[in-house]
């Protein structure tokens, strides 16, 4: 604990260094004016046209598969009471955003998308719904400390509520996951699995007093970026469990595998024992069942060290991580392992998720309890992958979508040019012309090279007589014309085949 007040207040004191220097930096000019600092807030970023056009392709393949899988959309304000976001999140409450009272009402910058989803559901008295919703989320995270942590950034959930038959709605939000990283085609992941009852009877038969199952599991939530001699201390040393119990812990926590673990789990001496879990490890075997119909349990782990740190999960949890490939064949052998058994190194979570189904109830002034479970897209991450395959690639990303550009080849015809560039706006056609009075063909052209616009359309004196446009493809330069009044439908056919 000591520890942990101590990391506050160095956060604090560096907080407080910054703040002093960008003062002294804003009233530092040499003959005392003001100078102003152009920078943006703390944690957050700008995105250039490049970014959003990413962005924009990784949004596309996200809502396409969950309008595949039948979603509706919402979107709530980005601003809650103070007291709907209170209590919810355990120990992350401290990153609350909280905002200056204005008039009377306390209030916070929505944390994540579900707790207003929840709130959302218990004011509408809705008990069934399938819903999508991308939008910004706010965390007082200290960004300094942790890199690519930002404090506004973009979620993308999707959360089936009501009351269904076991494990069904589960396993069709483990089937979007695979099928968005697939589609958006990051490499090898692996979607890690478990369950919060699995976890919480564990932690019972291994002598964790009821009190701290929930600090517990965010320990043994570090596990993926921790080693377990670290996470062990902090259980001993912070949280004060004896050695035993937390060696105990730890043969649990190393077990990974499908199917097969959870029935070997049910027949565990000490596992066994505890209600909690058998529910548990039998919601298990059923929720691999229907991933083998699905046909994803090629990706799916179950791991018993996977444990989410927020406090609002009740049942299945999961997580999915990308894995780089590393290419030790050699190794392998040694070991005895396959050849196709290359070590994979994870590099972090890029979706999580699970089973809330306390949450609605917690809003409800009778505790009318609304089953839910859903899964978050960790979009940030997604993005700055692609960035980086982007660039690895050097691929020439397009930031507009301009199908075709109005030129002229000769002086004095601006307005013809913006008369065609009319006829093309009015037929829903992506067309552009230089802001320029007499601009030389050359300049058009280069124009056209430098943005990526496929076509160009040509205008001269003798085009305007013979009733024609000239038709020219910029990347092979071959010209024709077509006439004026079948330019439309021209474009058309050409446009609809353009990547």
């Amino acid at each position: 604990h000591g520890e942990h007040c101590r990391c506050e207040h160095v956060v604090y004191i560096d907080e407080e260094v910054a703040k002093l220097l960008q003062l002294k930096a804003q009233l530092g000019g040499e003959d005392g004016k003001h100078v102003f600092v152009l920078k943006t807030a703390k944690g957050t970023r700008d995105y250039n046209p490049k970014q959003m056009a990413i962005r924009e392709k990784v949004f596309n393949t996200i809502i396409g598969c969950f309008k595949r899988h039948g979603a509706e959309t919402i979107d709530t304000p980005v601003f809650e009471l103070k007291e709907t976001l209170t209590g919810k999140y355990g120990e992350d409450s401290k990153l609350i955003y909280d905002l200056k009272d204005q008039g009377g009402e306390l209030l916070s910058l929505r944390y994540d998308l579900t707790v207003p989803f929840a709130r959302y559901l218990a004011m509408n008295k809705i008990t069934n719904i399938k819903r999508y919703h991308i939008a910004k989320v706010y965390r007082r995270d200290n960004p300094a400390m942790t890199r690519g942590r930002y404090r506004e950034f973009y979620q993308c959930d999707f959360d089936i509520a009501g009351q269904y038959d076991p494990m069904i709605p589960d396993a069709e939000c483990l089937k979007i996951v695979y099928e968005i990283l697939s589609e958006l085609d990051l490499g090898d992941f692996r979607i890690k699995v478990n369950d919060r009852r699995i976890l919480d009877g564990m932690f019972a038969m291994c002598g964790v007093p009821d009190e701290k199952f929930r600090t517990i599991c965010s320990t043994v939530d570090k596990l993926d970026k921790a080693s377990w001699e670290d996470v062990k201390n902090e259980m001993v040393k912070e949280k004060g469990l004896s050695e035993g119990v937390a060696d105990q812990i730890g043969e649990y926590v190393s077990m990974q595998g499908g199917m097969d673990l959870a029935e070997r789990l049910l027949q565990d001496p000490k596992l066994s024992q505890s209600k909690q879990a058998c529910a548990g490890l039998a919601d298990m075997k059923q929720l691999f069942s229907y991933l083998q119909l699905f046909q994803v349990t090629d990706k799916v782990l179950f791991d018993l060290s996977l444990a989410r740190g927020l406090d609002y999960y009740t049942g299945v949890i999961y997580e999915a991580v990308l894995s780089q490939m590393i290419q030790a064949p050699v190794v392998a052998e040694q070991n005895g392992a396959l050849p196709g058994d290359e070590a994979s190194v994870s590099v972090g979570s890029v979706a999580g998720g699970g089973r809330y189904d306390g949450l609605v109830g917690m809003f409800d002034p009778k505790g009318k309890k609304v089953p839910c479970v859903g899964v978050s897209i960790g979009i940030e991450r997604i993005f700055s992958i692609m960035e980086q395959k982007a660039e690895l690639l050097a691929e020439k990303v397009r930031t507009t979508e301009t199908q075709v550009l109005v030129a002229s080849a000769q002086k004095n015809l601006l307005e013809e040019r913006l008369k065609l560039t009319t006829e093309l706006w009015n037929a829903g056609i992506k067309a552009e012309v230089l802001y320029k009075k007499n601009p030389k063909l050359l300049t058009q052209l280069q124009h056209c090279e430098e943005t990526g616009i496929p076509l160009v359309a040509i205008l001269g004196e003798q085009e305007l007589k013979d009733g024609v446009v000239k038709l020219r493809k910029v990347a092979s330069r071959e010209e024709v014309d077509v006439p004026r009044e079948e330019l439309v439908e021209e474009l058309k056919r050409r446009t609809s085949k353009l990547p």
